[in-house]
């Protein structure tokens, strides 16, 4: 164990709550034209909770040419830096490895510039994780739908599911080429929809839902991605279809035009 790593987990110990990790890439590559995938290892990962696919956490990202040394010193006394909420894609307890899947769109945003040039032993800042944000299987069919920001929770919750689970999954990419191998049950009925410019807002997924047969029985949802959209898709399942709030996780992860900062105050507010 490296002395930084020594620091960060004495003072996460003294808190007596789970403190920033300081991790370090262990490798990085396009899992698709627009998605990067990043898989930390080392001893900052020991004690890292299972079960936490799907779950969001936290991501510090150092400024461009900071050294690890002078990252890991502002992440216990500040100034602190630019933080992104990102989701668990995998955790593997065996190897200690764990995986974060960023969407690639070049240096729009701190996180994704950070992704784009992401090697070896490059590091990052991170808190976490939360709890998965489906964690009961109980339904007779189920409704999946994501962009890109969400197909980490979306194939998280996929994969969970039981085997023998019914539903539709829906999935709005950048490309064809975007399409990810994802260990779907073979009772989900998957669809990959194409709109290449996601600065521009969709109507592709509510018009397929609007058009899918409604089943009888449980259903239950896990839909995320764009507010505009979401706020729409929001109030198809909750208003039209009257699904009880239990059975229903629909968030939205960003907004058109807003940095993430400004995107969950307008959450708070209520804007969005």
């Amino acid at each position: 164990m490296t002395f930084i790593s020594k620091v960060a987990r004495a003072a996460r110990k003294g808190a007596g709550r789970p403190g920033p990790r300081l991790l370090t890439v262990a490798n990085a590559w396009r899992l698709t034209p627009n998605m990067i995938r990043v898989v930390f290892a080392g001893p900052e990962l020991e004690g890292f909770p299972t079960g936490r696919e799907g779950g969001n956490c936290k991501l510090m990202i150092p400024d461009i040419g900071e050294t690890k040394e002078r990252f890991a010193a502002r992440l216990q006394n500040g100034p602190p830096p630019v933080r992104r909420t990102y989701t668990i894609r995998k955790f593997d307890a065996d190897t200690q490895e764990l995986t974060i899947d960023f969407v690639a769109h070049g240096d729009e945003g701190p996180a994704s510039r950070w992704a784009s040039d992401a090697k070896p032993g490059d590091f990052l800042g991170f808190a976490g994780p939360s709890a998965p944000k489906v964690t009961q299987f109980n339904a007779d069919w189920y409704l999946v739908a994501a962009d890109p920001s969400a197909i980490p929770v979306a194939a998280a919750a996929l994969e969970a599911m039981p085997r023998d689970a019914k539903g539709v999954a829906i999935f709005e990419v950048t490309s064809p080429d975007d399409k990810q191998d994802i260990a779907i049950p073979a009772g989900i009925d998957v669809h990959w929809l194409i709109h290449p410019d996601p600065h521009v807002s969709s109507v592709a997924q509510e018009e397929v839902i609007r058009t899918l047969e409604w089943p009888d029985g449980r259903v239950q949802t896990c839909i995320a991605g764009e507010s505009g959209v979401i706020r729409s898709l929001r109030a198809f399942v909750m208003n039209e279809r009257k699904l009880p709030k239990e059975d229903v996780y629909i968030s939205g992860y960003w907004k058109i035009g807003l940095v993430e900062d400004q995107h969950q105050q307008a959450k708070r507010d209520g804007i969005v």
